[in-house]
């Protein structure tokens, strides 16, 4: 498994595969091809149905210039490594060819080249959560014990403080979000709300006034930390301030708690997917609900069974989400979901401190299942802005 470092991911939103990946790709091409004349990037597939929505060309630009760049879109065909396909190619003054490049955005902000995902360095020894689960029983390890063995995650602290700008950034800008949606942002209306209530009743509105801040800050294009993806990136840092505000945990507590959302976030992109164009919502909202869960199990003293339990729970009640967002823009449903995985996610971790953590269903079936569910999905369903709420909801009601 890979570091946590290829999960939690620090740039723009409002996604990573289809705003930050394509960035990333651009700077990696414009490297190899500094003096081209122009450019012309193809982009296929999920990327080409919903990219204008997504910013995608605005991130593809800002790297090689409008004036030297021309798009081409392609949304009804799909190269069989990946919905998620670009082709650079450039060219000198007189328009002969210096190079091309094709390349996929698997989610998350990573990128593959011809199918094989970016070569970066295997840090821990295991590939499932049950063989995690063996080991702390074996030693009588936390989980996050167990991911200290292998990586130095002293950076954690820095990611945290950018998730809890960003959140602070979200509730305190009001207005509406960019694009033809006209949606109006809710997140510092909701906070105001929830501080009315009495103490008892304030986590629901709480929770959803923090990812409403984070996931709209995505949405507008904001600097986000993928968890795991931009799209989902309001559900874990909502759970997790949520939870140090309540209960007043230290930075280290905090660090512990996205280390082993982390391993639950990995774990989901080795063997599963994280991608909304591969396997729909369940693999990014899914994902997060997960990672918040277990994160808020852990924190709340819970035994590593009992987060692998509360993991198993926020993902397998999304399993069959599709993502299909309306106009192509992460606002509708996009936004409402982390608001709701995040108060799941509590949930989920509850229930899970409420048991001994023994259940039927482990994480890795459901991790698996979430898989094969996603490819079993029409491509409609899949990040192509054709089907679903996309295909009912007009942009101008």
């Amino acid at each position: 498994m890979k570091s946590l470092k290829e999960l939690y991911r620090c740039g723009h939103g409002p996604s990573s595969s289809h705003t930050m990946a394509p960035f990333r790709a651009s700077e990696i091409f414009l490297r190899r091809y500094p003096d081209a004349a122009h450019f012309e990037v193809t982009l296929f597939g999920s990327l080409a149905a919903t990219g204008k929505g997504h910013f995608t060309d605005r991130a593809i630009c800002s790297v090689l210039s409008d004036s030297r760049t021309r798009i081409h879109w392609k949304p009804d065909l799909f190269l069989p490594e990946h919905p998620n396909g670009m082709l650079f190619a450039a060219f000198d003054a007189s328009s002969d060819p210096l190079g091309s490049w094709k390349v996929f955005s698997t989610g998350g902000g990573a990128l593959s080249e011809d199918g094989n995902v970016e070569e970066t360095p295997e840090c821990y020894p295991f590939q499932t959560m049950n063989e995690i689960l063996e080991l702390c029983d074996r030693r009588g390890l936390s989980l996050w014990q167990v991911a200290e063995e292998w990586e130095a995650l002293e950076w954690l602290s820095g990611t945290y403080e950018q998730m809890m700008r960003t959140l602070n950034e979200g509730l305190n800008r009001e207005g509406e979000l960019p694009g033809t949606l006209h949606l109006r942002r809710k997140a510092r209306e909701v906070y105001r709300r929830s501080n009315l209530l009495r103490k008892e009743l304030r986590r629901t509105g709480l929770i959803a006034a923090y990812a409403y801040a984070l996931a709209e800050e995505n949405a507008s294009l904001g600097r986000v930390i993928t968890a795991p993806t931009c799209g989902s990136s309001g559900v874990l840092p909502a759970v997790l301030h949520y939870l140090q505000e309540f209960y007043h945990c230290s930075v280290l507590e905090i660090r512990h708690a996205l280390t082993v959302a982390g391993m639950v976030g990995n774990l989901v992109k080795q063997n599963g997917s994280i991608s909304g164009a591969e396997v729909g919502c369940q693999g990014e909202i899914g994902t997060a609900c997960a990672m918040a869960a277990a994160g808020a199990a852990a924190l709340l003293g819970g035994t590593p069974r009992q987060c692998e339990y509360a993991a198993e729970m926020g993902l397998e009640h999304f399993l069959g989400l599709t993502c299909d967002p309306v106009c192509g823009f992460v606002q509708i449903p996009c936004i409402e979901r982390n608001v709701l995985a995040a108060n799941q996610a509590m949930i989920a971790a509850e229930l899970a401190l409420l048991s001994d953590g023994c259940h039927r269903v482990s994480f890795d079936d459901v991790v698996l299942t979430m898989l094969r569910t996603g490819h079993d999905l029409p491509s409609i369903y899949r990040e192509t802005s054709q089907g679903g709420l996309a295909a009912i909801v007009p942009a101008h009601r």
